[in-house]
């Protein structure tokens, strides 16, 4: 059976999940559709794009005859720092995705490989995405039975949690047999996840205010990071993980891989007073090969400076002041630095006081 086999391919390429559904469209696309005009994707336009949106709607838009989805999952879930250590305030914490390598690296190539396994197989057309493509790929995933969609918007395997990556191939291939897909949600009663964020970015279960996300804000968000939100951060300057790492299928059914190994403690939350003083060569050659490369050296300098002026360490204040007045060169840097010069002036609250 074709489908077997494939599978067994995807295994030999180090991928952890393959599941495959029809190509059509996502059961989700109507709630997509009102969160995007509920504004809530923020200043990520392109997700709002009606070409894009057509897409969504209609997968030969993207790929012409298209007829099925096959969904790969990538375990990424590495060795766990102790918890203090992570929420050190003089060290930024990093998402644990982007400990390693730029997982785009990694999965991209493999997909391709897959893809022309497939096409010596029986003749076909396709495309590869890695978190690239204009598909609900999370919804895809939950069609072809890798999981669930949980109330942090996270696609939940019920034996593996949430710590994979998600890659797609679409083709005009048809199978024989269609992977069932998974059911709608195990989440129950459970609301750590909402209740767990620091910004409360959740308005409701299964909907994420991108606006308001962590990761939006150290991430996608190119400009001014909103000040009331600069306080809720805490130490996070790429990513977070909190939603996840709250979560009990994460907590008890997480698998660690050495696929992204890192072991480095100053990988996964590097001191913020390193940081601080790292020129834009040095931030290329310490995240050489990392998917942190992705925002540059002024957004990341930005991020660094809000988790400086949360940390309430007035060591770091001479460090914050000489970027303050970086305006010329790194305006974006600078503004967040002159609010973390400010913010030292506050007293800090003891850790875990309201």
């Amino acid at each position: 059976m074709l489908k077997k086999r494939l599978q067994e391919k995807a295994r030999s390429l180090g991928f952890n999940l393959l599941g495959v559904t029809p190509a059509v469209p996502s059961p989700h696309l109507d709630a997509y559709l009102r969160w995007v005009e509920a504004g809530m994707y923020g200043t990520m336009g392109y997700l709002a794009r009606e070409d894009r949106v057509i897409r969504r709607r209609d997968l030969n838009m993207i790929l012409p005859g298209v007829r099925s989805v096959i969904l790969v999952g990538l375990d990424y879930a590495a060795f766990q720092f102790p918890e203090p250590v992570l929420t050190d305030p003089l060290r930024g914490r990093i998402s644990n995705y982007a400990w390693g390598v730029d997982y785009h690296e990694v999965m991209t190539p493999r997909l391709e490989m897959l893809a022309a396994w497939l096409g010596e197989q029986a003749p076909m057309k396709h495309r590869v995405y890695v978190d690239t493509g204009a598909i609900l790929e999370r919804s895809h995933a939950q069609q072809a039975g890798l999981g669930f969609i949980g109330k942090n918007t996270m696609l939940i395997h019920p034996r593996r949690g949430s710590y994979f990556f998600l890659g797609e191939i679409l083709t005009t291939l048809e199978f024989d047999a269609y992977d069932e897909p998974h059911r709608e949600t195990l989440c129950g009663r459970c609301t750590r996840c909402l209740n767990a964020c620091p910004t409360q970015a959740f308005p409701q279960p299964y909907v994420l205010d991108a606006r308001r996300c962590i990761s939006y804000l150290t991430i996608e968000l190119k400009g001014e990071i909103p000040s009331e939100l600069r306080p809720l951060m805490g130490n996070w300057i790429y990513g977070c993980d909190v939603c996840q790492e709250v979560c009990p299928f994460v907590r008890r059914f997480t698998v660690e891989t050495t696929e992204f190994l890192m072991m480095d403690i100053d990988r996964a939350a590097p001191p913020l007073r390193d940081l601080l003083v790292m020129t834009p060569p040095e931030f290329q050659q310490r995240f050489a090969g990392s998917a942190i490369l992705r925002i540059g050296y002024e957004r990341f300098l930005r991020n660094v400076c809000v988790a400086a002026g949360n940390s309430g360490a007035p060591e770091l204040r001479p460090l914050l002041e000489k970027i303050a007045v970086w305006a010329e060169n790194y305006p974006l840097a600078a503004s967040h630095a002159v609010w973390a010069v400010e913010r030292q002036g506050i007293p800090q609250k003891p850790p875990g006081t309201t």
